[in-house]
């Protein structure tokens, strides 16, 4: 099966011309974007001397057009982009059009008639904080057997009128876990929509039952939106540019 890091890696490797392997910020489930996907690999010194724009250049003029990569950062010693990382951010785009948009149809969710943002935001207060997010995860083990944590902190969750047919859901936390934002947003969705009061959903958390959370919302909608790096010596940030809405 064709993957974004398997094409990565064979471009990677045409350029530097030598074997890699490659860490990434944090893995999403087939059919989820990413805009800014954060990945590390070490390469020898020669490959470096041929620059940043070349080594980018080198490395797009490789990939199909659904993969590219924006910008190409040489990282402190020790940097982990997956351990290294302080915060990660999602988005998920609603379309509430009455008719489906044939551009938009891989990267958004068609709900004509939309949601209720003001209902849907309130529902998202509970989710601010640390807490255990079992309700909406699936349940994950470590390499021995052990059940591992769904504890995780979120820092901002709420919706926001992108356009006159287009809502989004944004969300920042420390980590996530395996297809939590897709359950928070189909159980949000639920509320927006009137299937339920704003007000379950500290129940729900709490319950720790992931039977009592809502169904998936498809992952097409949703995308990695940015990773966010503790400040690097001299004020500079180790983060991918900026940019629109994909």
């Amino acid at each position: 099966m064709t993957t974004v890091g398997g094409v990565l890696q064979g471009a990677l490797e045409a350029v530097v011309g030598h074997p890699v392997m490659l860490g990434c910020a944090g893995r999403t489930d087939t059919g989820v974007h990413a805009w800014g996907q954060v990945v590390g690999v070490t390469v020898a010194a020669s490959a470096l001397e041929r620059g940043g724009d070349r080594l980018l250049a080198g490395i797009n003029a490789g990939l199909p057009p659904t993969v590219v990569v924006r910008e190409v950062v040489l990282a402190p010693e020790g940097f982990d982009a997956r351990f290294s990382a302080v915060a990660r951010s999602y988005r998920y785009t609603v379309v509430t059009a009455p008719t489906p948009d044939p551009f938009r149809r891989q990267v958004a969710w068609h709900l004509p008639g939309g949601i209720d943002l003001r209902a849907a935001n309130l529902a998202c207060d509970p989710l601010i904080g640390e807490h255990d997010f079992s309700a909406f995860c699936r349940a994950a083990h470590r390499p021995d057997g052990t059940p591992a944590t769904l504890v995780r902190r979120v820092h901002e969750a709420h919706w926001v009128a992108v356009d006159a047919t287009t809502v989004q859901f944004r969300i920042r936390a420390s980590s996530f876990c395996h297809q939590m934002v897709r359950s928070v947003v189909g159980t949000l969705v639920e509320v927006g929509r009137g299937r339920r009061r704003a007000g379950e959903m500290m129940g729900i958390l709490a319950s720790g039952d992931r039977q009592q959370a809502g169904q998936l919302a498809p992952p097409g909608g949703l995308c990695l939106w940015s990773v966010q790096y503790p400040p690097l010596p001299g004020g500079a940030v180790l983060a991918p540019p900026g940019g629109a809405s994909p």
